[in-house]
């Protein structure tokens, strides 16, 4: 099992951040990342990033990529937890409970991050007796599977930040594929 990592929105003083864990089964990360890479390209775009589309292209990419990628073989888990907050105690907090499995071969974690972020990643993971072969930090434009975390980060914080209709039919696709969710203090819709 693979296990890509993102996050949305820790930086912000207000509303909320999402760390957003997307599972997929090593015999089908190649098939995913191949989809992911046709989706990418029969849109026209080289790598999606969620904030490149939102005032360039509007929500026209967001919606046919999601809608694309709402088909594919993967399942996710999300913590949503209300701003500001203390990033390092509540990622190790958040991923304590969201990862369960033990046979994890290798975790991905989005853009190049600070050496607490590593360390803190490990200690949880070895608190709880699960073996990592390997922890990646990689770009997501080196990653199809980055790419596609990306894109729930950003839609699951917009689900709870920015509620419209469109983001809510779009959030109604994926809801089957949500394995866990971890909403610090508040009720799930």
């Amino acid at each position: 099992m693979l296990i890509f990592i993102d996050e949305s929105g820790i930086h912000k003083k207000e509303k909320h951040s999402v760390i957003v864990l997307v599972y997929v089964y090593v015999e089908d990360i190649k098939n995913l990342e191949n989809d992911i890479e046709k989706i990418e390209k029969d849109l026209g775009i080289v790598n999606f990033h969620w904030s490149d589309f939102g005032s360039k292209h509007g929500w026209k990419i967001r919606k046919e990529f999601l809608r694309k990628a709402s088909r594919l073989n993967f399942t996710f888990k999300i913590a949503v937890v209300k701003n500001p907050i203390y990033f390092p105690s509540v990622f190790e907090y958040c991923l304590e409970y969201l990862i369960i499995e033990k046979k994890i071969k290798k975790i991905i974690i989005d853009g190049k991050k600070p050496e607490w972020y590593e360390k803190r990643l490990k200690k949880t993971l070895r608190d709880k007796g699960i073996s990592v072969k390997k922890i990646r930090t990689l770009n997501d434009e080196s990653s199809a599977g980055l790419r596609l975390v990306d894109a729930l980060a950003g839609l699951i914080r917009s689900h709870y930040d920015k509620p419209t209709e469109t983001v809510e039919n779009l959030y109604k696709l994926f809801e089957n594929k949500i394995t866990a969710q971890l909403v610090g203090g508040q009720k799930t819709r």
